[in-house]
C-alpha cells in the first residue's frame, strides 16, 4: 500500500511525522544516513509496515536508490516528507566556500533531488504531497547557512507548486520557529499533526506553508 515516506527520520519531527501517518494504517519509508537511527525509528514503530533505508542525502545516487526500494515495495508514496538539515550556528564569513556548499547539498539539494524523483510519478497518477520542515521564517545571523537553506526550500516549494500543482501534487513547508522538544510550544507530535493536516486538505483549501 502507498504510504509515506520520511527522508530525515531522526528521534524528532522525523519520527513523529512517520508515527501520525502510519497511525493511519499508512506503510512507512523510514530513510536516513545512519542504519542505526532507521534501526530505532523501526523499532519504535513496531507492528506498522515500516521499510527502513540508509542513504546520505548528499549522494544523489545513493538517494535516489533509497528511494526506488521504497517505490518497489509500496509504490509510488502518497505522502513524502523532507526532514533533513544540517544545523549548525554560523555567521557570513565564518564557513569556507566548500562548507557552505555541504549545507546546501543538505538543506536545498537533497530536498531538490527528492522532488524530482518523486514528484513526477505523482503527477502522473494525479496526487500527492510533498512536505518539507522548514524553518527560520525570518533570518538569523548567527545562522547563516541555515537561514539560507530554509529559504532556498521555501522556494522550492513555490516552484514545485508552479511546476505541479495543477496536476494535483501539494507543495507545502511546515515552518518551525523554535527549538523543538516534548512538552515546549514545539512539541513534535503536535508538530506531526500539521504534516497530516496539509496532506489531506483538499486542493481548495490548499495552503503552502504552515508556521508555527
Amino acid at each position: 500500500m502507498a504510504g509515506v515516506v520520511v527522508v530525515g527520520v531522526g528521534p524528532g519531527i522525523g519520527l513523529a511525522v512517520a508515527r501520525r501517518f502510519v497511525r493511519e494504517g499508512m506503510s512507512a519509508g523510514l530513510l536516513a544516513r545512519s542504519e542505526a537511527t532507521v534501526k530505532a525509528a523501526a523499532e519504535e514503530l513496531a507492528g506498522a509496515d515500516v521499510l527502513p533505508v540508509t542513504a546520505d542525502v548528499t549522494d544523489e545516487v545513493a538517494l535516489r536508490a533509497a528511494l526506488d526500494r521504497v517505490v518497489e515495495a509500496y509504490g509510488v508514496p502518497e505522502v513524502v516528507v523532507y526532514n533533513a538539515a544540517l544545523i549548525q550556528a554560523d555567521r557570513v564569513g565564518d564557513l569556507t566556500a566548500q562548507q557552505h556548499r555541504d549545507a546546501w547539498a543538505v538543506n536545498v539539494i537533497g530536498a531538490m533531488t527528492t522532488a524530482a524523483h518523486v514528484v513526477p510519478a505523482m503527477a502522473e497518477r494525479g496526487n500527492g504531497s510533498f512536505l518539507i520542515t522548514g524553518g527560520m521564517p525570518l533570518p538569523k545571523p548567527d545562522y547563516a547557512s541555515l537561514s539560507l537553506g530554509k529559504a532556498g526550500v521555501r522556494t522550492l516549494v513555490t516552484l514545485l507548486d508552479q511546476q505541479y500543482g495543477a496536476a494535483g501534487v501539494h507543495a507545502a513547508t511546515v515552518t518551525v520557529s523554535g527549538g523543538v522538544g516534548p512538552g515546549t510550544g514545539w512539541d513534535p507530535d503536535e508538530i506531526a499533526q500539521h504534516y497530516w493536516r496539509l496532506h489531506t486538505q483538499a486542493p481548495a483549501d490548499w495552503i503552502h506553508e504552515v508556521v508555527i
